[in-house]
C-alpha cells in the first residue's frame, strides 16, 4: 500500500532554470582549476608522471602495469593513466602535456554534472515520486517536475564542497566519480531509456574496475542484482526488469574475471578506530565533505520517513541510498578517506533535491541568508587578499601572504581579473534576484549555495591561482635546483617520492635514475628524510654535499643536492 506522498507541488513551482544560466554555471565551475597551473602535489602530479611515463611506453606489458622508475603505482588503476597517456600521444606539438591530460578529465567532469541531472531526471519521473494531484487540477506536470528536480539535483552537487578539489585534478578519483555516474544514470533510466541504460551500465562497472575501485563495483552489480531478484521490486514492465537482470549478470561476470586476469583486486581494510579523536576527525570529514547536502539529505529522510519502509517500491529513495551506502561503508572501513567518500556525492545530492518539494517557506529563507552571508564573506576575503597580493594594502593580509609563501611575487593578470570580475557581478546580480518576491521554483533554495560554491572556487582559481601553484606546485623547489645543477645530462636520485621524482623530471628537465644502478650521474638528489640511510647504499666518499634546497611552503620538504666529486658545478 503507497504511502501519504509528502511532496505537495503546484505547476507554477516546476518552471525550469533557464538552459543558458545553468550552462554558464557549469562552464564556470568546471573550467577553473584545469586552465593556467601546473601539476600540483601530490596525487595530481604522481598520476601525471605515471601518464607521461606510459607514453612513451611500447611495451604491453607496461600499458597493463604502469611504473615510474620501476615502482608500480600504488592506487591499482589503469583507465585513468590510459586516458592521460592517449591524451599526450593525440596532442598537437604545441600542447604541453600537463595541460594534454587534463582535457579528458574536464570532459569527465561535465559529463558526470549531466548525468547527474538525467539520472535525478528519471528517479523524479517514477510514479511513487511524483507529487499529490490536486482535486481540481493544477498539480505539476510530471515532466516539469523531473526537470526541475533534476536542476536541483545538479545545483546541489555543484554547491557540495568536497567535489571542488578532486574533481579537478587529473587522478583515478575523478575517473570513479564518472564511472559512478554511469552506475547511477544506468540503474535510473533503466525502464525509460534501457538501451543507453545498458551501455552505461556495462561501461561504468567495468571503468570502475579500471579506475581503482574494483570492490566498488563489484559490490554495486552484486548489491544491485540481488535487490532486483528479490521479489516485490516495483518497474513498470517485467521485461524491462528481466533485461536488466542479464545486463548485470553480464557485465558483472566480465568485471570480475577483468579482475581476476588483470589482478586489480586491492584490499585496504583498515585497522578499526580506537580513540576519540579518529571518530571526531571521520565525523569532521562527513560534516565538511557533503556539505551543504548532507541536511538536506537528512530532512529528505524525515519527509519521506514512510516511504522508507518499502525502498523497493520507492526506488528514487532506494537506490540514491544503495549507491551511496557503498562509498560511505568505504570511508569508514578503508584507507581510501575522502576519495572514497567522494563516489557518494552523486547519490546524495538525488536525495537533497527530493527534500526541495517539502520545503517551508521559512526554512527556504534561511538557507538563502545563511547562504548568501556565508559565501559574500568570503568573495570579500579572497578580494582583500588578491588586493594587498598586487599592493601591500591590506599591510596584514600581505603580510600573511609573504609568510606563508616566502619568495612569491605577485603576478597580475588581466583574464583573471576580467573573469573574477565577472563571477562576482553575476553573484550580486543572482543575490538581488533571488531576495526578491515571488520566486516559487522548486530549485529557488539550492541556486545561491550552487552559485556561491561556483563563485569562490573561481575567484581562487583566477585571483589566487599565481599563489596556490606557488604553494601546491614543485616547479620553485625545481627551479632553485636547476639554478645549481643547469642541463645535467641526468640525476640520480634516493629517498625520493613518485610526486618528487616526476617534479625532478618534468619541471627540472633531467632524466632520474637510481642511486643502485649502472649510470653514474654528475649530480644526486637525496631527500632530507632519506639523509641517514644514505652512507649505507652511497660512497660517500665519492660525493660532496653542495646545498639544501627546501621547498619555499614547507619546511618538511627538503631536497639534498650532492655533485659527484671531480664534477664542475655547471
Amino acid at each position: 500500500m503507497n504511502q501519504p506522498n509528502p511532496a505537495i507541488v503546484a505547476q507554477d513551482a516546476v518552471r525550469r532554470l533557464p538552459r543558458w544560466a545553468l550552462l554558464l554555471l557549469c562552464v564556470a565551475y568546471v573550467v577553473p582549476g584545469y586552465v593556467g597551473r601546473a601539476p600540483w602535489k601530490n596525487a595530481d602530479i604522481s598520476s601525471f608522471g605515471y601518464m607521461l611515463e606510459l607514453a612513451g611506453a611500447t611495451d604491453l606489458a607496461q600499458w597493463l602495469r604502469p611504473t615510474l622508475m620501476g615502482q608500480v603505482a600504488d592506487s591499482g588503476a589503469l583507465l585513468p593513466y590510459w586516458l592521460g597517456a592517449w591524451a599526450i600521444q593525440l596532442a598537437p606539438s604545441w600542447m604541453s602535456p600537463d595541460f594534454a591530460v587534463r582535457l579528458p578529465f574536464i570532459a569527465m567532469l561535465a559529463a558526470t554534472l549531466a548525468g547527474t541531472w538525467y539520472a535525478v531526471y528519471y528517479l523524479a519521473r517514477q510514479p511513487n515520486a511524483q507529487p499529490v494531484a490536486f482535486a481540481f487540477g493544477g498539480e505539476a506536470n510530471p515532466i516539469d517536475y523531473a526537470r526541475a528536480l533534476a536542476d536541483g539535483g545538479l545545483l546541489a552537487l555543484v554547491a557540495t564542497l568536497g567535489l571542488a578539489q578532486f574533481s579537478h585534478e587529473t587522478t583515478p578519483a575523478l575517473v570513479q566519480l564518472f564511472c559512478v555516474v554511469l552506475v547511477f544514470l544506468g540503474l535510473a533510466a533503466a525502464y525509460y531509456r534501457p538501451n543507453r541504460a545498458t551501455v552505461a551500465l556495462m561501461i561504468g562497472l567495468p571503468g570502475l574496475a579500471l579506475s581503482g575501485a574494483p570492490a566498488t563495483a563489484i559490490f554495486y552489480g552484486s548489491i544491485v542484482l540481488l535487490a532486483l531478484l528479490t521479489p516485490g521490486l516495483t518497474l513498470t514492465e517485467p521485461r524491462v526488469r528481466q533485461r536488466l537482470i542479464w545486463v548485470l549478470l553480464l557485465t558483472l561476470s566480465i568485471t570480475v574475471a577483468m579482475c581476476w586476469q588483470l589482478d586489480l583486486l586491492r584490499w585496504r581494510i583498515a585497522p578499526m578506530r580506537s580513540g576519540w579523536a579518529e571518530w571526531r576527525s571521520t565525523a569532521n570529514l562527513f560534516l565538511w565533505f557533503t556539505w551543504p547536502v548532507w541536511p538536506l539529505v537528512l530532512w529528505t529522510l524525515w519527509r519521506w520517513r514512510r516511504q522508507l519502509l518499502d525502498l523497493r517500491v520507492y526506488r528514487h529513495l532506494g537506490l540514491p541510498l544503495l549507491l551511496a551506502s557503498v562509498p560511505v561503508t568505504s570511508t569508514l572501513i578503508t584507507t581510501s578517506g575522502d576519495r572514497a567518500l567522494l563516489l557518494a556525492l552523486p547519490s546524495l545530492a538525488a536525495l537533497a533535491a527530493f527534500a526541495l518539494p517539502t520545503f517551508r517557506r521559512s526554512m527556504s529563507a534561511l538557507i538563502d541568508w545563511f547562504t548568501l552571508l556565508f559565501f559574500t564573506g568570503w568573495a570579500i576575503v579572497i578580494w582583500v587578499v588578491w588586493v594587498a597580493m598586487q599592493t601591500g594594502v591590506p599591510a596584514k593580509p600581505a603580510a600573511n601572504v609573504a609568510k606563508l609563501a616566502p619568495g612569491f611575487e605577485p603576478v597580475f593578470q588581466w583574464p583573471a581579473l576580467l573573469a573574477a570580475l565577472g563571477g562576482t557581478l553575476a553573484w550580486a546580480a543572482l543575490a538581488r534576484w533571488r531576495t526578491g518576491r515571488h520566486r516559487t521554483a522548486l530549485w529557488k533554495s539550492l541556486v545561491l549555495p550552487a552559485a556561491g560554491a561556483t563563485l569562490c572556487w573561481l575567484l581562487l582559481m583566477t585571483l589566487w591561482l599565481p599563489a596556490l601553484d606557488y604553494a601546491r606546485s614543485l616547479a620553485p623547489q625545481m627551479r632553485e635546483v636547476r639554478s645549481v645543477v643547469g642541463d645535467a645530462p641526468c640525476v640520480q636520485v634516493f629517498g625520493l617520492s613518485a610526486p618528487q621524482v616526476v617534479g625532478v623530471r618534468y619541471h627540472g628537465g633531467w632524466a632520474t635514475e637510481p642511486l643502485i644502478g649502472t649510470t653514474a650521474c654528475p649530480w644526486l638528489l637525496v631527500d632530507v628524510d632519506a639523509q641517514a640511510s644514505l652512507p649505507q647504499v652511497a660512497d660517500m666518499a665519492q660525493w660532496e654535499l653542495v646545498d639544501r634546497v627546501r621547498r619555499p611552503t614547507d619546511d618538511n620538504e627538503t631536497l639534498l643536492l650532492l655533485r659527484r666529486v671531480g664534477t664542475s658545478q655547471k
